[in-house]
């Protein structure tokens, strides 16, 4: 029942870089990266509000519910 973490995908559509998010939201570019690659395991709502604010989206929009069976397809696990 893994999470997916879409922010590569937001940021993508933004056209911003994940160093200019983590100088804008405050927190390092190594913490971003471990959220941006799905290894974080956590993320404070504070730092999601910011995120989101940010990129003009919706938490929904990084974070995404997928069952073990479509992550398995989708990751050829």
């Amino acid at each position: 029942m893994p999470i997916v973490v879409n922010l590569d995908v937001m940021l993508a559509r933004r056209k911003m870089s994940l160093t200019e998010l983590s100088e804008r939201v405050g927190i390092t570019i190594a913490n971003m990266s471990i959220l941006k690659s799905g290894k974080a395991k956590a993320v404070r709502f504070s730092t999601l509000e910011e995120i989101c604010r940010i990129l003009e989206c919706q938490p929904g929009d990084i974070l995404e519910y997928m069952d073990d069976a479509d992550y398995n397809k989708l990751f050829n696990k």
